[in-house]
């Protein structure tokens, strides 16, 4: 078993100055916080694994192809291995919990964020 304290993510990622902080990785998922400021543009590439992001803060558009929701916090999204997928029109300083299954760089090369 395994237990993370999202408020001590949260400080690490800040000192990092990141968007992205991996803080769980077993071989068959891994787990990270991500975040986007207002405005900023969201430059991932499709991953080689599916995910699922938990919308923690913030809203924004979320374009999967030409699939495109409004999210905010409290949604969840699920993106399948090798879809083109990106956050877009960010309206408010986002943060989601991303996971990763298998983890993520395992499925094949590693992947861009």
């Amino acid at each position: 078993m395994l237990v993370f304290d999202i408020d001590a993510v949260r400080r690490a990622l800040e000192a990092m100055d990141s968007s992205w902080k991996e803080f769980m990785r077993v071989e068959t998922m891994s787990a990270g916080v991500y975040r986007l400021k207002a405005g900023e543009l969201d430059r991932q590439k499709p991953h080689t694994e599916d995910e699922i992001y938990f919308v923690t803060k913030g809203r924004a558009k979320f374009a999967a192809g030409e699939n495109v929701q409004d999210v905010s916090a409290g949604s969840i999204i699920y993106v399948e291995a090798g879809r083109d997928h990106r956050f877009i029109e960010i309206a408010e300083d986002l943060e989601a919990l991303v996971i990763f299954t298998p983890a993520e760089g395992s499925a094949a090369a590693a992947p861009s964020r």
